[in-house]
């Protein structure tokens, strides 16, 4: 069984300004390279509820969905469902912790639910940690640029 995936950065700014960038600014830093039609004009949307949606929007109009959220407890807590370019049934689960530090914020996340991509779950993991490495650079600088962020535009 794939371990879960875990990784942890700090950022420089209070835990409500991590969690606000990460949660209600995601499309103005979110690159749009990890986005599944990959097109530069694309809206990357979060609704900020549980039970909200992750999704993408083409500038066709046309709606990718990528997962679902399952906790939001700002400012120290989120959760999703993820499942960009793959099954809804095949969702993986992220948890991101924001966690006061004295440098700022400590932001812990796990990406985890492996298993319910079978065969390919190693492969699948593999692959994100490349994803969340070249990702995690997008979020820090946003979190201490103001304005778009580096994501769109």
């Amino acid at each position: 069984m794939a371990e879960p995936l875990r990784l942890d950065l700090v950022v420089g700014c209070p835990p409500e300004h991590a969690f606000h960038v990460w949660a209600e600014r995601i499309d103005a830093w979110w690159p749009r390279d990890h986005t599944a039609t990959g097109d530069p004009g694309a809206r990357v949307v979060l609704e900020p509820q549980v039970g909200g949606r992750i999704y993408e929007v083409a500038p066709d109009g046309t709606e990718h969905e990528w997962g679902e959220v399952t906790a939001w407890e700002p400012p120290c807590r989120l959760a999703y469902l993820w499942h960009l370019r793959t099954d809804r049934e095949a969702a993986t689960d992220v948890e991101i912790r924001f966690v006061p530090d004295d440098a700022g914020t400590r932001v812990e996340i796990e990406h985890a639910g492996w298993e319910r991509l079978g065969d390919a779950a190693d492969a699948w993991r593999e692959r994100n940690v490349g994803g969340w490495t070249t990702l995690l650079p997008y979020f820090v600088a946003a979190t201490t640029t103001p304005g778009e962020g580096a994501g769109h535009g």
